[in-house]
């Protein structure tokens, strides 16, 4: 494994930071426009937190609920945010009453008519992301731009409910929204040169860190992440326990694994009472009601203080499921089965034209996933480990599952000793 200094890895990490900023095909002189209002849809955790970004940076916001009862939910928790961070010094709080007096809480999508931009963050439900478009599309005045938060849905469909596609872009915020600085613009087919550079200089007005990435499945960040929970699953099925394969990647340098992930976010996101996914293992806990940390329950057990324990219940249904024996492995295998399919998984992405260049997905990782920093993101660390390495494990991972065949990109960066990090392909292409 090459092994880069500090020094050296602090250097691709700020260039990296810089070059995302840069959008090759945008026209220097194309014009901005101005947004001095701004609306949401949904007060809930991701509504209420994309709000507060707007609203800390002095640009008033109109929010909108379909009931009192969550509007008012929505705001309280923005007011508590704000509050506690007065409580800890970092503004007084006089600060606190002028950011809420800039919120104005709405419960119809009319009141949003004369907003500049709009962001809707409601669930990930495409038919009803379809209603709103359609609905934004006949009360926004012309000129406004029209954005979601979706996280994964294809924003082609979406913005093919209005009579003005080039409105239309996706603003991918990461949770919480009001904290984390990765914010993952989407430019769809349509979408007009001035709606993407107006995204990317509002992105620095409000203190995040823009990529630019195109359409498809999970756009960038969460496309890769599906390959690592994958893999992840599939160790399961192997008679891993989720703690052996969170302790691996823990020992990488993530903060938390793929299942503690898993129970942060809700084991039930995506799920239903009674549903019957891919994934057997989640289900079954979910009807358990073993949901995450929320419950107390999921792939671990919790504590008062949400430390989590590996649960003896877990263990019974993971064998009741797959019927594989416990089986061990080491930290190093696991490492590899989990992150060379990232990293093949992101050169498929440069492949397909759907990110600006490599270090744009190592600036999507690090800031938005905790990708650790002494390995420089998922293209920088491909590097390290070097290209034949990431391919051999590929070949056999594809002879298992052919979603995970290695890219034809990889196969001639290992024949040619190149490097995933200047891999050039033209960049985003819509």
């Amino acid at each position: 494994m090459n092994t880069p200094s500090d020094e050296q890895i602090g250097a691709y990490i700020g260039a990296a930071g810089k070059a995302a900023w840069q959008v090759p095909d945008l026209p220097d002189n194309t014009p901005l426009r101005d947004i001095k209002s701004v609306g949401i849809i949904g007060a809930g955790t991701m509504g209420g937190g994309i709000a507060m970004n707007f609203a800390t940076a002095g640009i008033p916001v109109t929010i909108v609920e379909t009931t009192q009862e969550a509007l008012d939910r929505g705001l309280k928790v923005v007011r508590g945010n704000y509050q506690r961070s007065s409580d800890k010094g970092r503004f007084p709080q006089d600060e606190v009453e002028a950011r809420m007096n800039r919120f104005d809480g709405k419960l119809e999508l009319a009141a949003l008519a004369d907003c500049d931009l709009v962001i809707e963050a409601v669930f990930e439900d495409m038919e009803l992301k379809r209603k709103i478009f359609t609905e934004l599309d006949r009360v926004m005045k012309p000129g406004a731009i029209l954005a979601t938060n979706t996280s994964a849905l294809n924003i082609d469909e979406i913005a093919a409910m209005t009579k003005r596609p080039e409105d239309v872009i996706g603003l991918h915020f990461f949770s919480p929204a009001n904290v984390m600085k990765l914010l993952e613009i989407v430019r769809a087919k349509h979408t007009a040169d001035d709606v993407v550079a107006t995204s990317m200089d509002l992105a620095a007005k409000i203190n995040k860190i823009a990529a630019l990435v195109g359409v498809c499945p999970g756009f960038v960040g969460n496309r890769i992440l599906f390959a690592r929970q994958k893999q992840a699953n599939k160790l399961l099925q192997k008679g891993l326990m989720p703690w052996d394969v969170d302790a691996a990647l823990n020992a990488f340098g993530f903060k938390m694994g793929p299942f503690q992930m898993s129970d942060l976010a809700g084991l039930d996101i995506g799920w239903s009472k009674g549903a019957k996914t891919e994934n057997p293992i989640r289900d079954a806990l979910c009807e358990m009601d073993r949901r995450g940390q929320k419950t107390q329950a999921g792939f671990y057990d919790y504590d008062e203080s949400r430390r989590p324990i590996p649960s003896d219940v877990v263990a019974g249904v993971i064998k009741d499921i797959t019927g594989a024996e416990a089986n061990q492995m080491s930290q190093e295998e696991i490492i590899e089965i989990c992150i060379y399919p990232m990293i093949n998984e992101a050169v498929k992405i440069l492949e397909e034209n759907k990110a600006q260049r490599p270090s744009d997905i190592d600036v999507v990782w690090l800031n938005g996933y905790g990708w650790p920093a002494d390995k420089g993101g998922p293209m920088f660390y491909g590097d390290m480990v070097g290209a034949q390495a990431v391919l051999d494990v590929m070949e056999k991972l594809g002879a298992e599952d052919p979603e995970f065949a290695p890219a034809e990109l990889l196969r001639d960066l290992a024949k040619n000793g190149g490097k995933f990090t200047e891999i050039d392909t033209g960049g985003l292409k819509v």
